[in-house]
Order: structure tokens, then sequence, then C-alpha cells
């Protein structure tokens, strides 16, 4: 085995992380924040129960990327690693982590099923659509997964590796790390959130075909139509990334293999679908603006008024501007 070719491999995971994490991360945390801003600063998107998901889902998007690449970029791409010096940093990173994925997968899947009932035909489930209990089911959902977490913050811990003589985080439970594999991973990360978005985009995208039938007033129709195309797009997209978390799963079965070479290779493997499963995080506000000319509108129309205010002259009495449709 040639000391080039682990040079190489290992240089490569580091530039990995370097080149295509950082970006990656940087337009995640900008198109989070664009998100946030349009959704919190129009009216119409205030009152919606769906943009509420999806407001949620942009702030727990940022604390995601935050919470997981960028510590990833610095512990893999410049090898600088707290969590074997911070035990806090080792149990709360990981813990922090597995909380804003999980919520933000419950978010889009919230999102899909009340676009589901906001576009039903039956009156009674429309219902089943509103802001109050919006704010209910992300609050209880919240609440319920940081419980189901506060295992990691137990089991969890510095070990000193007898092979490399380096302090890591690692699990120190077997059983704890089944129940992290099968059922944080594979059911609360994958097919759980897979199979809810997909089911009721659906049958939102059914609905949503016979609006034009309906008597709907304009304005709802136009942002029914507005939202489960950025729901549906979105739920594509994290369709796509199936295969990625497909590999991610498998390396991390079976991934122990003690030829160095191929080890190697499987970390540089492991290190590009890792980038590509964040990318799905970073993705939201690009995707909105690609598919929805209507969000583009609205996204310049949010971004000048922020710009106005910042460098407008304070006057007593300024123009109320009128909001784009």
């Amino acid at each position: 085995m040639s000391i080039v070719t682990i040079s190489s491999l290992l240089l490569a995971n580091q530039q990995v992380f370097i080149y295509m994490g950082i970006p990656i991360l940087v337009l995640g945390v900008i198109g989070g924040v664009l998100n946030t801003s349009v959704f919190l600063s129009l009216h119409t998107f205030r009152e919606s129960s769906c943009a509420f998901y999806l407001t949620i889902m942009s702030i727990l998007n940022i604390d995601q990327l935050l919470t997981g690449l960028s510590t990833r970029i610095v512990i893999s791409g410049f090898g600088i690693d707290f969590t074997g010096t911070s035990l806090f940093y080792c149990k709360f990173r990981i813990f922090f982590l597995q909380v804003t994925t999980c919520s933000s997968f419950a978010c889009i899947c919230l999102a899909a099923i009340d676009q589901y009932f906001a576009t039903c035909t039956f009156i009674s489930w429309q219902r089943w659509s509103n802001l109050r209990l919006a704010r209910r089911l992300v609050v209880g959902t919240i609440i319920i997964i940081i419980i189901e977490q506060i295992p990691t913050l137990i089991y969890y811990n510095e070990v000193l590796s007898t092979s490399s003589n380096k302090t890591t985080c690692t699990i120190t439970s077997n059983t704890f790390y089944l129940f992290g594999l099968y059922g944080n991973y594979l059911l609360l990360g994958n097919i759980i959130p897979y199979t809810i978005t997909f089911s009721a985009g659906i049958l939102a995208y059914r609905n949503i075909r016979q609006l034009g039938y309906r008597t709907v007033p304009l304005v709802r129709r136009e942002l029914d139509k507005q939202l489960s195309t950025i729901v549906l797009v979105q739920i594509l997209y994290m369709c796509l990334t199936v295969p990625t978390s497909l590999v991610i799963y498998f390396i991390i079965i079976y991934g122990n293999i003690q030829d160095v070479t191929l080890r190697l290779e499987i970390d540089l493997a492991y290190t590009i679908t890792t980038c590509l499963y964040y990318s799905y995080f970073a993705s939201p506000f690009y995707i909105y603006m690609l598919f929805s000319e209507r969000f583009r509108r609205q996204c310049i129309y949010v971004t000048c008024q922020i710009f106005v205010k910042q460098h407008r002259p304070h006057r007593i009495a300024p123009d109320a501007p009128s909001i784009p449709a």
C-alpha cells in the first residue's frame, strides 16, 4: 500500500469538506435567513399554517447546518475536534443535531399534511388547517422529540482509544447504538418522514389539480397553489436524497473494514454523501426561488423593503407600501 495513496485520500477527504461543505453551509444559512424573512414579513404568510410550518423548518434548518455541517467542517476539514476535550460539547452537539434534524423532518411532514387538508373538498377537513393547531402541533412535536433524544445526553461520552491513544466522543451503550441506528436514523430520519411526505404530497397534488373547478376566492387559490408547489417540490428533492441516506446507512453498518486503503476510500464516499445529505437542509430557499415565480417577487419585495428601511431617513408619516400578489 502506497503512502502517497493514503496521503492523497486523507487530503481529498479534507478538501471535500472545505470546498464542498463550506459553500453548502454559507448558501444554506443565507437561504434560511431569507426564507424566514419572507415568511415573517408578509401578512399573507403570517396567517397561513403551512407557511408557519415552513418558517419553523427554515429556522431549524439553519440550526441543523450550524450544529451539524459547520462542526463536521471544523473537525474533518481543519482537524480541530473539541468533542474529545469537552464532555459538554460531546453530548450536546449530537443532542442538538438530532433534535433539529428530526424536528425539521416533522415540520415538512406537517406542512404536507396541512396542504392536503387546506386543499380538501370537505369543509370539515379544511378546518384542520389552522394556525392555532399548527402552533400547538409544532410545540408538542418538538417537546416529544427533545424527550426522545434525552438518552443521547446520557450515553454519549468521551472514550480513550487504545489503538490511536486519542479521546473520542462515542456511544458507550450497545443497546443505545442499535436504537440510534434503527430508531433515530432509519425510522425517524428516513422511513417515517419519507412515507408521510410522499403520501400526503400525492393526495395534496390530486386536490390542487381540482382547485380550478371549485369556487374558491382568487387570493386563497393562488396562495394554496404557491404553498403546494413549494411543499411538493421540497418533497421531490427530499426523495432525491434517499440514495445518499442509504449510502450513509450502509457505510455506518458495513464500514468497519480493516484494509486501510479501502477504509479511506469508503470514508471519502461517506464524506461526499454527507455533504449531499446536508444539501437538503440548505436547499429550500433556492428551490422556492426556482419553482415559484410568486415567491421570487415576494423575496425581491421583502429584500428591497429591508434595504430601503436601513438607508432612508426617518420620517414622521412614511407611506405604507403595498404587498405584492
